[in-house]
């Protein structure tokens, strides 16, 4: 249930969020957004490369703290639309991630501790 609700989130509300950022070119939108998944490539420099209980958020350099700030920040003073929407892209990855770890640590109450 875990992974349909973490790539539904990834792959299909986005399509929301295009429809509602422009609903004659959300198609074109969509797949902007869905762009922004190669976000992704930092977990390219993880070691070991593939960790289950690992969460993204603050481990891998694009999913940081200062990263995600820099993605609000141009969610909000961002006037192009393409630009801005890129970086709602790249913050909805990071609460979809978000959730995920939340998810992944609800059976581990120390776990938690790390994810805030």
């Amino acid at each position: 249930m875990q992974q349909i609700v973490h790539y539904s989130l990834h792959f299909l509300v986005i399509g929301g969020i295009a429809y509602l950022y422009d609903k004659e070119k959300w198609l074109k939108y969509w797949l902007i957004l869905a762009a922004t998944m190669l976000v992704d490539l930092d977990h390219l420099l993880a070691v070991p490369l593939f960790d289950p209980d690992r969460c993204s958020i603050g481990f891998h350099p694009l999913h940081s703290e200062i990263a995600i700030t820099g993605y609000v920040l141009g969610m909000i003073f961002i006037k192009h639309r393409v630009l801005r929407l890129v970086c709602i892209g790249l913050f909805f990855h990071m609460f979809t991630d978000f959730v995920d770890c939340i998810w992944t640590y609800a059976k581990c109450a120390t776990c938690l501790q790390d994810v805030f």
